[in-house]
């Protein structure tokens, strides 16, 4: 895909966010919403701040512990922008969950003088641990679900079985990547060598050889950066095993703190929700997230209003939480924007 049917593509899936918001927002009752945020108090406010700190210093704190463990050690702070710098190009781009790792892989080679392979493991690592607990955590609150009559058991088990199958797809390629990894390199072998004669297609020596031969210097480079990677994985798949699980029981602590923070804020806005309540709105705005819209806009707000219809619950609650969560969202997205800045980003992000 070229440059310019990206950006189509991405102004395109804008627009229908954009629609999508609008729609929701137009069944809602708009101004009940400064009523609900008007009766909250500084306490309410605090906690729910604290919470979000919380949240954000686990999954940084993770992925601290993951580059520990791959030999990375990193401090919190320059973890928590590249972080956060690359969530909030993630944010902008199609897909509120990926987009900003190519710049997150830049900064730290560039940055912090982490050879390539090493970086790439690192943040590998943190993204796998990361989507497969999201995964994993959904697919059981969808197990929750199918055991009520809230929707008939056909879709919600059509659901469970596409996560199963991510999930599985997931784990299959960490084990071929770490038992196999010979054979991996063969099969992409011709796809980097075609890239690599793309590349050099302006070359002033349009007779060169550009076939990848055992002598050329960017071949083994990067025959050497994989086996690299690779056993630089197996060592800690071996050797820190401990800190691998310390990683994946902050991820699902994380969960848990998110979980927390959908009951306190409807707590805040009158609303005494059961734990299937809490199931049935989490799981919903989740699915929302997957879909290929820009920070979710549009479809979370869709599947709120959905999920308090189907369970009763008031549409003004509704309404207020969606002004809040969009409230976290922009003020997190500044944070990451000014980051972004002070990593000297701004122009690499544009690229």
């Amino acid at each position: 895909m070229t440059k310019a049917q990206w950006r189509y593509l991405t102004v395109l899936l804008w627009v229908l966010a954009l629609t999508l918001a609008g729609y929701a927002l137009w069944q809602l009752p708009l101004r009940d919403i400064g009523d609900g945020i008007s009766r909250l108090r500084w306490r309410d406010w605090l906690l729910w701040v604290s919470i979000n700190v919380v949240i954000l210093y686990l999954a940084v704190k993770r992925w601290q512990i993951l580059g520990r463990a791959l030999s990375a050690p990193m401090w919190l702070p320059d973890l928590f922008r590249l972080r956060q710098a690359g969530s909030a190009v993630s944010f902008i781009t199609p897909g509120p969950h990926f987009g900003g790792e190519p710049l997150q892989l830049y900064w730290l080679k560039t940055r912090f003088d982490l050879p390539l392979h090493q970086a790439v493991a690192m943040l590998g690592m943190d993204r796998f641990v990361e989507m497969g607990s999201n995964f994993a955590v959904l697919l059981a609150g969808v197990l929750v679900l199918l055991g009520t009559t809230l929707l008939p058991a056909g879709e919600w088990l059509q659901i469970s079985l596409v996560l199963v199958f991510v999930l599985s797809g997931m784990l299959l390629a960490a084990a071929v990547i770490i038992r196999h990894p010979q054979w991996l390199a063969d099969r992409f072998r011709p796809l980097a060598q075609r890239w690599r004669q793309a590349r050099n297609s302006d070359d002033v020596h349009p007779t060169a050889d550009l076939q990848a031969r055992p002598e050329d210097p960017q071949a083994q480079t990067s025959s050497g950066g994989w086996s690299a990677m690779v056993n630089l994985l197996r060592g800690a798949l071996k050797e820190q095993r401990l800190k691998l699980w310390v990683a994946l029981l902050l991820s699902l602590f994380g969960w848990a703190m998110l979980l927390l923070e959908l009951f306190v804020l409807l707590r805040m806005l009158g609303v005494q929700p059961d734990f299937l309540n809490l199931v049935m709105i989490m799981v919903g705005m989740r699915l929302a997230m997957l879909l290929p819209v820009p920070g979710g806009i549009g479809t979370i707000e869709a599947s709120l209003l959905w999920s308090f219809s189907l369970l009763g619950l008031p549409v003004a609650a509704a309404a207020t939480l969606i002004a809040l969560i969009r409230l976290r969202d922009a003020v997190v997205l500044i944070i990451g924007l000014l980051c972004l800045g002070s990593l000297g980003g701004r122009r690499q992000a544009k690229d």
